[in-house]
C-alpha cells in the first residue's frame, strides 16, 4: 500500500532575483488584485537600501513574501513592513507567522529592535495575528492613511490603520512568542466593533461607515490620554479592543515615539 506524502515544509528565506520579485508582485495580484499592488522595482529598492524582501517557498514555488522598507527615526534605524502576502490555498497552515518570525531574527542580528506596519482596524482577523500571536502594540491612528481607492477591499471607505508597533526583544513580545501572555493591568478601557464587520462591509457600506468613524473617534481619543492598545477579544456579537495606560503595561519598556 502507497503511502500518503508528508506536507512538504515550507521554507523561509531573502530574496534577490529579478524573477523573485515578479513571482512577489503575482501573489500580490491574487491577494489584493491590481488595484494596490507595488511593482517590483519597489522590492528591488527595498533589497538595496537596507530593507527585507522575505520569500516562503514549498520547494521551488514562492508561496508568500514580506516586504519591508528600512526606516530612521529619533536617530534610530527600524523596519516598516508595507505588504505580507500568502496565497489563498496556503493561508491557515503559519506561514504568515514564519515570515513573521524570520524577519524578527534577521532584524535583530542586524541590531534592529522595532518593526512597524499598518493595519486595518476593521480587520478583525489581522488585529488578532498582530497582538495575540505576536505581540504588537498600537498608539497611532492614521485617518486615511492610503486616501479613498477603487479596490473592492476597502469597499470605498476610508483607508484608517492603526500602526503595529513590534519591539522585537522586549519581554512582552517574548512571552507571547513562548505562548506566555502578559496579562493585562491597571485602568483598561475597550473599543469595540461588530464581529460581523466582512458582512456590513459588503452589504452595507453606510452602517461599516459609521463603525469605522465611532472606532476613529474611540481610538484617537485614547491614544491622546496616553492609552496603548495591546489586544482583541471576541465577546460574541461584539469584538473588543484592549487599551490599557502606557506607563502600566507590564513586560513592555516602551519608548517615548518620536515624530519625524
Amino acid at each position: 500500500m502507497t503511502q500518503p506524502h508528508a506536507k512538504q515544509e515550507i521554507a523561509i528565506r531573502h530574496c534577490g532575483t529579478l524573477a523573485e520579485y515578479e513571482e512577489c508582485v503575482r501573489i500580490e495580484h491574487a491577494t489584493w488584485g491590481e488595484e494596490i499592488a507595488v511593482p517590483s522595482a519597489v522590492f528591488v529598492v527595498a533589497h538595496h537600501t537596507g530593507g527585507q524582501v522575505l520569500g516562503a517557498f514549498d520547494g521551488a514555488k514562492m508561496v508568500g513574501f514580506t516586504l519591508a522598507l528600512a526606516g530612521v527615526r529619533g536617530g534610530r534605524a527600524f523596519l516598516h513592513s508595507h505588504m505580507t502576502a500568502v496565497l489563498p490555498e496556503f493561508r491557515d497552515r503559519g506561514i504568515g507567522r514564519q515570515l513573521k518570525l524570520f524577519q524578527r531574527q534577521d532584524a535583530l542580528k542586524r541590531g534592529i529592535e522595532l518593526v512597524e506596519w499598518t493595519f486595518d482596524p476593521l480587520e478583525l482577523k489581522n488585529a488578532y495575528f498582530n497582538f495575540v500571536r505576536l505581540g504588537t502594540i498600537a498608539r497611532r491612528y492614521i485617518s486615511d492613511c492610503y486616501g479613498v481607492t477603487e479596490s473592492p477591499l476597502h469597499a470605498g471607505l476610508p483607508t484608517d490603520r492603526l500602526v503595529a508597533e513590534w519591539w522585537l526583544s522586549s519581554d512582552r513580545v517574548r512571552a507571547i512568542l513562548a505562548d506566555n501572555p502578559i496579562p493585562t493591568r491597571g485602568a483598561v478601557v475597550h473599543v469595540g466593533v461588530p464581529s460581523n464587520l466582512d458582512e456590513l462591509r459588503a452589504n452595507d457600506r453606510a452602517a461599516a461607515a459609521r463603525v469605522q468613524a465611532d472606532a476613529r473617534e474611540q481610538f484617537q481619543k485614547w491614544f491622546t490620554k496616553g492609552y496603548v492598545a495591546t489586544g482583541i477579544e471576541a465577546r460574541g456579537a461584539t469584538t473588543e479592543y484592549i487599551l490599557e495606560p502606557a506607563a502600566g503595561i507590564a513586560g513592555l519598556h516602551l519608548p517615548a515615539f518620536v515624530e519625524d
